[in-house]
């Protein structure tokens, strides 16, 4: 009996570790959107103090976004020296610093470098940070036997609405910018100190603690040895076909989310108000499907799931690109934000699923890089061709790579059979197969 109750709790215990890490990514995931949502909402403003151009804010934006794949890149020697506790909260210390320094750049003493400053900070945290959390969710979906990475996605969404919101409404208070953004930033670093040390230390992952505890003579290697090996990933044919996928998924996110009211406006004539309602609904098909889809790739597959996404996205951009009527656009709108919704967290699963956990990092890394070149070379190249050829004759891009993207599923499959599980069970699955 007492047997019994002590592996009763070893269990609840065990459980309760695991449900506490999973909370964990999921606050890390809500504060990296809030902190993006909430110095975007107030950049009018800071464009209004400094006296910047449209051309100026762009050229600014641009140094964040510089910023945050240099943050990808680092991420896996970062992860490989200090571990994803430390590197997560360096991340996101990093992120708040840059905030901090936009809002005193931004009003405060208004001063154009200190903004690019502060935007270098949070684009490297923010991009270092997105390959750590994608690393921890896929790790922690592996040992909850779930699939969890569309709803960690979700968290991100939930971050940059509350983000809006709440500068929403600091806007209508008058609450100065650098008050608001400093606020927000000390959330965001106290909220990734408390949120980390809920997140088990794993030598294979990096972090020095677990090395010692465990004294595993493999996950003690010196770090620059295991990021070594991480640019190896790079010759894997398989992992570079996720990538596609992530290519063509991103690329149909990024580039509604910058021109789709346009789309909506200047291709089909609505008026604004209409085009800010027509995205309104992507964005909200975009997210109830990351809410609600792990069940579905845990019941159908990585591979099926894709598949039906891509076809689901290529259907509704036909309809919203050829359709004429408001609802036919609409139901368009509705199945392009759900097509596009899964292929970034799925890939971040598929990319980290390899029985080499060391190689994890760099795989999320080099896909994540991959996806957010998308985001960040997409909507700038619909602009081209939209500038010679029509904004909805420019869609036909997306339309392109999103079949590219189902024709490439088959490299997300689940090598394990399942996600979380072990080697054992991947071995009885296959002598059952």
């Amino acid at each position: 009996m007492t047997d019994h109750l002590r592996a009763t709790a070893t269990t609840n215990r065990a459980r309760r570790e695991l449900l506490a890490w999973r909370n964990a990514i999921f606050a890390i995931f809500f504060l990296s959107g809030l902190s993006l949502a909430s110095w975007v909402a107030r950049l009018p403003e800071v464009r209004d103090q400094t006296g910047l151009s449209t051309q100026g804010v762009g050229l600014v934006i641009l140094a964040g976004s510089i910023a945050a794949v240099l943050g990808l890149i680092a991420a896996p020697p970062l992860m490989a020296r200090f571990g994803a506790r430390t590197g997560m909260a360096g991340a996101l210390i990093a992120v708040s610093l840059g905030l901090a320094l936009i809002g005193i750049g931004g009003s405060a003493l208004p001063s154009i470098p200190l903004i690019v400053i502060g935007l270098a900070f949070a684009g490297f945290g923010n991009g270092a940070v997105d390959v750590m959390m994608n690393v921890e969710g896929a790790e922690a979906e592996r040992e909850i036997s779930r699939t969890l990475m569309p709803l960690m996605h979700a968290f991100f969404s939930f971050g940059t609405v509350a983000g809006a919101g709440m500068a929403a409404a600091a806007a209508a208070l008058a609450v100065p910018v650098v008050v608001h953004l400093s606020v927000i930033g000390a959330v965001i670093a106290v909220g990734a100190i408390v949120a980390v040390r809920f997140v088990p230390k794993r030598s294979e992952l990096g972090d020095p603690a677990a090395a010692d505890e465990r004294a595993d003579a493999a996950s003690a290697r010196p770090w620059t040895e295991r990021f070594r090996d991480g640019l190896r990933v790079w010759g894997d044919v398989r992992l570079l076909l996720i990538g596609v996928i992530m290519l063509g998924m991103s690329f149909a996110e990024g580039s509604a989310n910058d021109w789709l009211t346009l789309a909506a406006v200047d291709g089909h004539g609505f008026d604004p108000a209409v085009g800010a309602a027509i995205f309104t609904v992507f964005a909200v098909s975009m997210t109830t499907a990351r809410v609600l889809g792990g069940p579905l790739v845990d019941r159908f597959g990585r591979v099926a799931t894709l598949r039906v996404l891509a076809a689901t996205g290529v259907v509704g951009l036909s309809l919203f690109i050829f359709g004429a009527e408001m609802w036919v656009i609409v139901v368009g709108t509705v199945l392009w934000g759900i097509g596009a919704s899964m292929g970034f967290p799925v890939g971040m699963s598929a990319a980290a699923d390899v029985p080499d956990r060391t190689q994890a990092a760099a795989r999320v890394s080099a896909v994540a890089i991959i996806g957010y070149c998308a985001f960040l070379v997409g909507p700038p190249f619909i602009g081209f061709l939209g500038e010679h050829f029509g904004l909805l004759n420019a869609l036909l891009v997306i339309l392109a790579l999103m079949v590219m993207a189902g024709l490439a599923a088959p490299a997300a499959r689940e090598r394990s059979g399942k996600p979380g599980a072990t080697g054992g069970e991947s071995d009885a699955s296959a002598a059952q197969a």
